[in-house]
């Protein structure tokens, strides 16, 4: 029904903008043009009463040093790439690397911590911001510029709708997904073990003990992986399974298919507010991740301290504190290795 614009702070020196989407609805969902983040996403619960479910800062300063990845456009390649190294078209790349000895989502700056260009924006029935970013390869060492538009609209039905386009001068690899936290009880209320999931998939892709996969497609019937049947997400989680011990916790890519359709990939159910959420994609994955590696030390939003929710260890690892919140990223296979069942997710020039 409307979008309104206002300062946001400051963030290496320059004033960012942030953009408030609202519907007739009275649903609200906010975004920054530093980093393409999303701010707020407040959605009525079942009372009528406004309750912001996603994770984030209050300043466009706290993004900039935020190392948590609330709410963040991410790019050039979502998740991680082995060794930073990949091989295209005969030659060979080699990437920063910022996790462990791989390359995760983007590099030494990520998609999420650039300011992008507003490149339009409307109000009416159902409102819209465009934002857009060119990336050159002096950046991170991807090949080619790719100049990427990412469009967020905020639709009638109370959803929020979010649209990736990009092009290239050369051959390169992309993978570009939104990383928000979603606690649907509200953000900070306590933890998300009770919410109920489906995931309406069949097999996962495993990884090893650096959260790469090992280029087995698994089953999820019959092991703590499997949410085709809802189930709440703390009801497996400490199970003694290897992926779980490995990534302690859901950190995982489940497979939905290749046949590029719109589709019905997850759907959470809050287990206090009343407040679901239903996630469609037209993209082969979904990833699965429980906040895994929040420290505790982001604050966010109100001063609440985003709590971490377990101790990852080799072969050992156990819930410690609350599972606050999870994130369901759509993308592409999101974890890249040489592996050849696995497919390259290339674009080239028009």
């Amino acid at each position: 029904m409307s979008i309104e614009k206002k300062s946001f702070g400051f963030a290496e020196g320059k004033e960012a903008e942030l953009y408030a989407l609202k519907n007739e609805n009275g649903m609200e969902v906010t975004v920054t043009n530093y980093g393409a983040n999303i701010v707020e996403i407040k959605v009525p619960d079942k009372n009528g009463k406004l309750t912001d479910v996603a994770l984030g800062y209050e300043t466009a300063a706290e993004y900039a040093a935020g190392e948590g990845n609330f709410g963040a456009t991410v790019g050039r390649y979502a998740n991680r790439i082995g060794k930073g190294h990949f091989t295209l078209e005969g030659k060979e790349y080699n990437l920063y690397i910022n996790n462990n000895s791989n390359h995760l989502h983007g590099g030494k700056v990520g998609y999420n911590k650039v300011f992008w260009t507003v490149a339009g924006f409307g109000g009416g029935n159902e409102p819209y911001l465009m934002l857009k970013f060119i990336d050159t390869p002096s950046r991170e060492g991807y090949p080619g510029t790719l100049t990427v538009n990412v469009k967020f609209t905020l639709k009638k039905d109370n959803a929020l709708e979010i649209e990736y386009t990009a092009n290239t001068d050369e051959t390169t690899i992309v993978n570009l997904t939104n990383h928000s936290y979603f606690n649907l009880n509200g953000a900070g209320n306590g933890d998300i073990l009770g919410h109920t999931l489906k995931i309406c998939s069949d097999s996962f892709t495993p990884t090893d003990e650096e959260l790469i996969p090992t280029g087995e497609i698994c089953p999820v019937k019959g092991t703590a992986m499997d949410f085709n049947t809802p189930k709440p997400i703390g009801r497996d989680i400490k199970s003694n399974y290897e992926p779980l011990v490995l990534a302690g916790g859901y950190d995982h890519n489940y497979i939905l298919g290749g046949d590029r359709e719109m589709k019905l990939a997850a759907v959470a159910n809050a287990d206090k507010s009343g407040i679901s959420m239903q996630v469609y994609t037209d993209k082969p994955g979904i990833q699965l991740y429980t906040g895994n590696f929040l420290e505790g030390d982001q604050k966010g939003k109100g001063g609440i301290y985003y709590e971490k929710k377990a101790t990852k260890k080799a072969k050992a690892a156990y819930i410690t504190r609350k599972t606050t919140v999870f994130v369901l990223k759509r993308s592409f296979t999101p974890i890249h290795r040489t592996i050849r069942s696995f497919r390259r997710v290339c674009l080239r020039p028009i």
